[in-house]
């Protein structure tokens, strides 16, 4: 039994579940920071706050953590605004009062020049600039909604703003970044993401698993009202047999591109009817993140623009 009450097979368990989730609060972390050390020392006060929290009734255990490594992102980008610090590259030793020695959580993460590299390489060295120059609240909004594909919902929830808020806040940073960028060079990552979409489509039709696992993400996430899928296995696992089924469908679907809520996706309609929405969000031009959208009044709330 630990100091705090908590069994060591609770705890445990706690890391595995934790653990599950790590990559992509790292990517969201390190996306929002720009440092890795930084990043890191987000992700293991996520799990403190975890390990300190009763998170048997949280369904939906990712989206919890998501929010709690954003608000701590927060309040670091306020905490380094106040100051005008840069970020520091520094490994940093984990707090005391952490989780047990020898778990998967309290395994440190030293610094690590290499990915600050390719945080540089999957979203340009010209976001990263601008990123700097948006308020802490714009970049999360930016960052969590544009890069990650959270919704307004959550994203109003770790910024304390209402859903309209939390888009205003993201449309503001959005014409900053896009103002930031050489237009050509947007419009040429635009077309290679494009071609990722129509890449996963066509190999979720004919339900070629190999051929989804070229453009997922290794850490993709893919989210819907049935729950959240995690790892390029488990999501092509579900897009191709998605995509087998929906062959036989009766009438025929129709997928098309659309602009969804600003971001490259596809709707599919079905008798002339969008029945599901797909946004996605890219990491080194392959997708990591898909979000479907099935429910009617969420398809209807979707700013969708067909391209």
């Amino acid at each position: 039994m630990s100091a705090d009450g908590t069994g060591t097979d609770d705890t445990d368990f706690l890391a595995r579940r934790f653990e599950a989730h790590r990559g992509h609060l790292r990517a969201v972390a390190h996306r929002m920071l720009g440092s890795t050390a930084e990043a890191e020392d987000a992700v293991q006060e996520a799990w403190f706050r975890m390990s300190r929290s009763d998170t048997s009734r949280v369904d939906n255990l990712g989206g919890w953590l998501t929010t709690v490594v954003g608000r701590v992102c927060l309040d670091m980008l306020r905490s380094r605004k106040a100051r005008a610090e840069e970020p520091l590259d520094t490994a940093a030793a984990a707090p005391p009062g952490g989780p047990a020695e020898g778990s998967a959580a309290a395994v440190p993460r030293p610094a690590d020049p290499e990915q600050d590299a390719l945080l540089a390489d999957s979203v340009g060295v010209a976001l990263l600039v601008v990123l700097d120059t948006l308020t802490p609240a714009e970049r999360l909004a930016f960052v969590l909604h544009d890069l990650f594909g959270v919704p307004y919902e959550e994203v109003g929830a770790v910024v304390d703003r209402t859903p309209a808020a939390a888009r205003q806040l993201a449309s503001r940073a959005r014409r900053r970044v896009q103002g930031a960028e050489v237009p050509e060079h947007d419009r040429a990552l635009r077309r290679r993401q494009w071609a990722v979409v129509d890449a996963f489509l066509a190999a979720a039709r004919e339900g070629d698993f190999e051929g989804l696992l070229d453009v997922l993400d290794p850490d993709v996430i893919a989210r819907s009202e049935a729950g959240v899928t995690t790892g390029a296995a488990a999501v092509a696992r579900g897009a191709s047999t998605f995509g087998s089924a929906a062959l036989g469908a009766r009438p025929a679907p129709v997928a098309r591109h659309a602009l969804v809520d600003d971001a490259p996706g596809t709707v599919v309609l079905v008798g002339g009817r969008v029945e599901r929405a797909l946004r996605f969000a890219f990491v080194r031009d392959r997708i990591a993140v898909i979000d479907i959208v099935t429910d009617p009044e969420r398809v209807a709330r979707l700013d969708i623009e067909s391209v």
